[in-house]
C-alpha cells in the first residue's frame, strides 16, 4: 500500500532540520532539477544547481569543476520535484564516496519545513 507519509528513500534527517544546518553553512544543498523548472518555481536559497544527468560528473571527488562546497566533506541533501531523482543522485553520491547524503524529497517540503526560495 501506498503511504502518503512516508520519507523519500534515503532521508535520514527531518527536512527542518536541515534547513536549519544549510542555512548555518553545515550542509551543502543539491537542486537536480532541469534548468527550466528552476525558472518555472525557483531554488531553493543556498542549494547548488547541478542537474540529475550531471551529478556522476559533477560531484565526482575527481572532477576539476566540482562545486568548493562539496569538497570539504560536508553532509550533502538533495531535492527535486517530488524525491524521485534526488533519490537516484544521492545513490551515485554514496557510490562515489560521500559519506552522507540525504534525500529530502522536493522543493515543496523543502518550503513546507519553512525553507525560503529565491528566483534563478
Amino acid at each position: 500500500m501506498f503511504n502518503l507519509f512516508a520519507r523519500p528513500a534515503g532521508q535520514s534527517r527531518p527536512v527542518a532540520e536541515v534547513v536549519a544546518e544549510v542555512a548555518a553553512g553545515r550542509m551543502a544543498l543539491i537542486d537536480v532539477r532541469e534548468t527550466a523548472e528552476i525558472r518555472a518555481s525557483g531554488l531553493a536559497k543556498g542549494a547548488i544547481h547541478i542537474p540529475l544527468g550531471l551529478i556522476p560528473t559533477r560531484t565526482d571527488p575527481a572532477a576539476p569543476d566540482r562545486p568548493a562546497a562539496l569538497a570539504d566533506g560536508r553532509p550533502v541533501a538533495l531535492y527535486c520535484a517530488s524525491g524521485g531523482r534526488s533519490g537516484r543522485a544521492a545513490q551515485i553520491m554514496r557510490q562515489l564516496g560521500y559519506a552522507e547524503v540525504v534525500n529530502i524529497g522536493g522543493l515543496g517540503d523543502w518550503v513546507a519545513a519553512g525553507g525560503q526560495v529565491v528566483s534563478a
